[in-house]
């Protein structure tokens, strides 16, 4: 028996279970990314049901590149109890952004291929115990404000890329089929074959400028959360004084792309730690910093990032963050 398939009885059987409350339910409006790569039409679909149990439900999917923003600015005018993203990191990015500075609250079910922001709030990463610990929340319901990071006009909720990374998302998000199938494998095979391939000869150079040094480099990360990512069950780290109600971000720069730092750098990565990260001798940190610009160094732009949604190249960039910027409940 497949995943999917344990799964999809176990949703079934929750459904079956779910008792409808006679009390009055708080308004949910529950908004589905129909392309998530993880989650059925019918797992959906008894989610949804589920849910009704303790809440009253509204279900809209998604049509289009930020239509969640625009369903998440109409839910906060018409005052939802809270908002719950059911997809990937992009979808629960596209809502923060419409929620943020509001008092509508947001959380989220996995549905996505790593689903960070979800497993950072501590909200399981199995979609129906992700379900059954929303039930949970309407006895329990305490929503609590998170620091949001900003990148121009655009917020995010827990890492950006410049460089490296976002070549990375670039070019896994083009082959969703081998995302789906492949997951953190086919990300890693990316970020190797991506190095190997276009940043060995030809790496997009940055000058950062932050916390009052300025540094140039070929990649950086940012982050307003903790951790940047995970491979399966293992958070990967990158950047050190990162978190979610800080006030602060921080940024990790690997200031050259050569084939000796590979094999060095993705084992540092993969121990967890960031304090291992940033004593890599190619590799530069700025801890709470508040705001940071980065921009091209030369006639080529470089790709960029937010929470694992490719935004094209930019010349130039600034970030910053906004404390307190999203209510969440988890």
């Amino acid at each position: 028996m497949t995943t999917a398939e344990t799964a999809l009885e176990r949703a079934e059987d929750l459904a079956e279970r779910v008792l409808p409350e006679r009390t009055a339910k708080r308004r949910m409006l529950v908004i589905v990314n129909p392309y998530a790569t993880t989650v059925s039409d019918r797992l959906r679909n008894l989610v949804v049901y589920a849910l009704g149990a303790r809440y009253s439900v509204e279900a809209v999917e998604t049509r289009a590149r930020s239509h969640a923003t625009e369903l998440c600015r109409e839910a906060a005018a018409a005052r939802y109890d809270v908002v719950v993203a059911f997809g990937g990191d992009g979808t629960i990015n596209e809502a923060a952004n419409g929620l943020a500075g509001s008092d509508v609250p947001l959380t989220c079910l996995p549905g996505g291929s790593t689903n960070v922001f979800c497993r950072t709030l501590g909200i399981p990463a199995d979609v129906v115990d992700a379900t059954e610990h929303l039930l949970a929340l309407a006895d329990d319901f305490r929503p609590r404000r998170v620091d949001l990071g900003r990148v121009d006009d655009r917020y995010f909720m827990f890492a950006s890329g410049i460089g490296l990374d976002a070549s990375v998302v670039e070019r896994v998000d083009s082959r969703p089929h081998l995302k789906a199938s492949m997951r953190e494998w086919y990300f890693t095979y990316s970020a190797v074959s991506t190095f190997l391939r276009r940043y060995l000869v030809s790496a997009p150079r940055v000058r950062v400028e932050a916390g009052g040094r300025t540094l140039e480099g070929v990649t950086v990360i940012v982050q307003n959360g903790d951790p940047f990512t995970f491979f399966g069950q293992r958070p990967i780290r990158v950047c050190e004084g990162a978190g979610l109600d800080l006030g602060t971000i921080s940024l990790a720069v690997l200031r050259r792309a050569r084939p000796v730092e590979l094999p060095t750098v993705l084992p540092r990565m993969f121990s967890g730690r960031a304090a291992t990260v940033q004593r890599h001798r190619q590799i530069e940190g700025f801890a709470g910093v508040r705001e940071a610009r980065v921009t091209a160094v030369g006639d080529a732009p470089f790709p960029l990032e937010v929470d694992g949604d490719y935004l094209g190249e930019r010349d130039e960039v600034v970030y910053g963050v906004r404390p307190g910027g999203l209510r969440v409940v988890a």
